[in-house]
């Protein structure tokens, strides 16, 4: 396995990212959307896990706007009012119709370092709804699309991905937290909902009594069984769909 760092040119400036690649010449591309606290060592760590798997995995900085910012450590990020503050700002600030431009970007970055076929998206935590807008975004480019504790899948907002359900073409697999106050009960029925009357093939399953954050090793609700439960299912569900 190979890290590589490198920048993104996007409509708005440069992002940078990191590419992990496969010993072996990569079966696909996945792209790694971040939860809030940034890129760092633990997403490293799991897209070095799925890049073992023979994927090479793009993890791009979606708050480059403004960088540089952090680092941030999930177990007290919220806990201080500073950087509580500053976390909202970059996630507020950075609108799904941003990511969604630097989705295009993402995906030609690994056509540039040839990595062609399908590509597969994977987020956690505010990634899953980036995820599921960039399949609903480029449909003929994204066969597989998986969120973990994603919050706000099917909310009011304008931008909710459940809005963009009859855009997707990829199958979509939802992990939810069994204990998320972003992802409420009638969220996900409403998202069921929408993926079934557009017919997207997909699979939403709810993991009973972990909380919002548990696939995330650095994260202080980080639970080992579910994670591993997690890593079994976003792994078959990209063999099956992306070999």
């Amino acid at each position: 396995m190979t890290k590589q760092d490198i920048e993104i040119k996007t409509l708005d400036g440069t992002a940078k990212a990191r590419l992990f690649r496969p010993a072996a010449p990569a079966k696909a591309g996945v792209i790694l959307y971040m939860d809030i606290f940034g890129p760092r060592p633990a997403l490293d760590q799991m897209a070095e896990r799925l890049a073992e798997h023979g994927y090479a995995v793009l993890v791009p900085d979606l708050f480059y706007r403004y960088a540089p910012y952090g680092p941030f450590d999930p177990k007290t990020a919220f806990a201080e009012e500073k950087t509580k503050a500053l976390l909202l700002m970059l996630s507020g600030g950075t609108t799904q119709g941003m990511t969604i431009r630097d989705g295009s970007a993402f995906l030609d970055a690994l056509a540039a370092e040839g990595i062609a076929g399908p590509i597969g998206v994977v987020g956690y935590c505010m990634g899953g709804a980036r995820a599921l807008n960039a399949a609903a975004s480029y449909p003929h480019r994204i066969a597989a699309a998986a969120s973990f504790h994603g919050g706000n899948l099917a909310s009011d907002a304008a931008d909710s991905p459940h809005r963009k359900a009859a855009s997707i073409k990829a199958r979509v697999y939802i992990g939810v937290a069994g204990i998320d106050r972003s992802f409420p009960p009638e969220q996900s029925a409403r998202l069921a909902e929408a993926l079934r009357v557009a017919e997207v093939d997909h699979v939403i399953e709810n993991y009973v009594g972990v909380d919002h954050g548990w696939c995330v090793k650095d994260h202080s609700v980080y639970d080992e069984a579910g994670a591993e439960r997690h890593w079994k299912r976003l792994t078959t569900f990209f063999k099956e769909t992306l070999g």
